[in-house]
């Protein structure tokens, strides 16, 4: 990760010796996006921090753990594909969801229906797509959680072959 920092920095100050107006502008622009998505973020990092307050670790790991893997795939591919979140805010809870030990198959299932699957987003869907393909839409992309999860599964050993 230092490399790509460094990088990064390197690529910035070459930026600017080349273009300095062009650099400041970009810099003015990432500002500002920035700054549109921190509300979200801060926003979803609370309620994500909330929920996994009030739910013991118990529960959690009964539900999406140790339990039956596949079925526990299952719950959460269907709790995935109720909700919508952006990867930045599924990534991060899914490191909180290994810390507590829950099977990377499982949270493969549940980032993949979280950022693909949109039951939440389906009334807004079928107004630019249609009822028919946003179904479709919906049903492959569940379906291809799925073989993902199944795939992370068999190359974390979590399951056999």
């Amino acid at each position: 990760m230092l490399i790509l920092y460094l990088v990064t920095f390197i690529l910035f100050f070459i930026s600017f010796f080349i273009n300095r107006q062009k650099t400041i502008k970009a810099l003015k622009i990432a500002f500002k996006k920035f700054c549109n998505i921190v509300p979200a973020f801060l926003t979803m990092l609370i309620f994500i921090s909330i929920v996994i307050y009030l739910f013991p670790h118990e529960l959690i790991v009964k539900y999406l753990g140790i339990g039956n893997k596949y079925l526990s795939t299952i719950f959460a591919s269907l709790i995935g594909s109720i909700t919508i979140m952006p990867g930045f805010i599924a990534f991060p809870l899914a490191g909180i969801l290994r810390e507590q030990s829950i099977p990377y198959m499982v949270i493969s299932a549940f980032t993949t229906t979280l950022m693909l699957v949109g039951i939440i987003t389906f009334p807004v869907e079928k107004e630019f797509l249609g009822v028919k393909i946003t179904i479709i839409r919906n049903v492959i992309c569940f379906v291809i959680a799925i073989i993902v999860a199944l795939v992370m599964g068999v190359a974390f050993g979590e399951i056999g072959i």
